[in-house]
């Protein structure tokens, strides 16, 4: 039993994750390059490992040829003389196939650092592999890396085992990095090449929410509460739509968890970007009212083919319905997919929106208009009758 190699297998195998199998298999092919380099050729040598014990050997197979006078390399790597072999075996005759055993010990220097050379060769290519499999199943996910430096407007971050890259395209505006700095990134692509993997991480894409809010949401990870639709302005704001597969659990307060704890810690890891959790809903309609939260709304007009729809808020509602520079309804057409009109309730009243929908609305807290005169008569009544009383001495 070879010890030595068997334990520098196990440490290789322990360290660097690579198979036992794979050094196996560069060993044997290191024996067969220092053979070629040795003798000037390999063909017709086997190399046989047991893989239990790591013991092997190394077979030369030499055909048996009646005389071998001056012969080339080739020729003497190849053939024997008749005579030779049947020094080694009486019974052997012209045309036979000799087995002869090699030495690796006998090997020159440069056979022994080319075999040298293959075997290195062969682990950086299996750390390699290795470290790009672990690294593409973690594609579409996220992953935690330690800020390193910029490199131009990009930033390298280490992920552990190789390095990442934020390009500028995937930043997000306000954020600025500090080195040794940790940072949860949504990996876009994972792509090998001679160097070890490349990978491509992000913090713009509407993914990264899902996925933070899956690690903070045991609700959502387990496939109870549903993120059925995002839309984000990387930095600023986000709007996720949720559905409950379970009746009884509330899909917004589940994500918003205990005194806001849940999405709290979503947004501390966004930097303070303002996420706002709605009800998803298949009716469109009900949909775009839940969408244009926090602004109330008084009607929603859907027309699912052109997938327009037209929204009526009431008027001291309308710049919160539209948001700072069009945001909140910007985000709230991105999320449902739909083209929004807003108008406000004068507006309406104006254009003849409500006439031309069918729609009797009155705000809440007043009375029809016919009602507040005829209240109003009453009481004009009533101080007069009341005048006169007081200015008449008979009375």
């Amino acid at each position: 039993m070879n010890k030595e190699l068997m334990e520098a297998l196990d440490l290789l195998e322990k360290e660097k994750n690579i198979s036992k199998a794979a050094l196996l298999e560069a060993i044997e092919n290191s024996l067969i390059s220092a053979c070629k380099n040795n003798y000037g050729t390999a063909d017709n040598v086997k190399v046989h490992i047991n893989p239990d014990t790591c013991d092997y050997n190394v077979i030369q197979e030499k055909e048996v040829v009646d005389n071998l006078e001056n012969p080339t390399a080739e020729e003497k790597a190849t053939q024997i003389a008749l005579a030779e072999a049947k020094m080694i075996d009486p019974k052997f005759d012209i045309g036979d196939i000799v087995q002869i055993a090699i030495k690796s010990k006998e090997f020159g220097r440069i056979a022994t650092g080319v075999a040298k050379n293959v075997i290195l060769q062969k682990i950086r290519e299996e750390e390699r592999k290795v470290i790009y499999n672990d690294y593409y199943a973690k594609e579409k996910d996220i992953v935690t890396g330690v800020v390193q430096r910029y490199i131009g407007n990009n930033i390298s971050i280490n992920l552990g085992k190789c390095d990442a890259i934020l390009n500028e395209s995937e930043q997000v505006r306000n954020e600025v990095f500090k080195p040794t700095e940790r940072v949860k990134l949504y990996v876009l692509e994972v792509k090998d090449s001679p160097k070890g993997p490349r990978i491509t991480v992000s913090r713009t894409h509407p993914e990264l929410i899902k996925r933070l809010f899956e690690q903070e949401v045991s609700e959502v990870k387990d496939g109870t509460v549903e993120i059925k639709a995002i839309s984000r302005e990387p930095g600023s704001r986000t709007k996720i739509a949720v559905y409950s597969n379970d009746a009884n659990v509330d899909p917004v307060g589940a994500c918003v968890g205990l005194n806001g704890a849940r999405v709290n810690a979503v947004v501390d890891e966004l930097r303070g970007e303002k996420i706002d959790i709605i009800n998803w809903d298949e009716n469109p309609a009900y949909l775009i009212e839940n969408a244009l939260s926090p602004a109330k709304v008084i009607c929603v007009v859907a027309d699912e083919e052109s997938r327009e729809a037209q929204v009526i808020v009431p008027d001291y509602q309308l710049s919160l319905a539209i948001g700072k520079e069009g945001q909140n309804a910007r985000l709230a057409a991105r999320l449902t997919g739909f083209k929004i009109d807003i108008k406000s309730e004068t507006q309406a009243r104006d254009t003849g929106m409500f006439d031309e929908l069918g729609i009797d609305y009155q705000p809440e807290g007043t009375q029809n208009i016919e009602e507040l005169e005829y209240a109003q008569e009453n009481i004009e009544n009533e101080t007069e009758e009341t005048s006169d009383k007081h200015m008449d001495p008979t009375v």
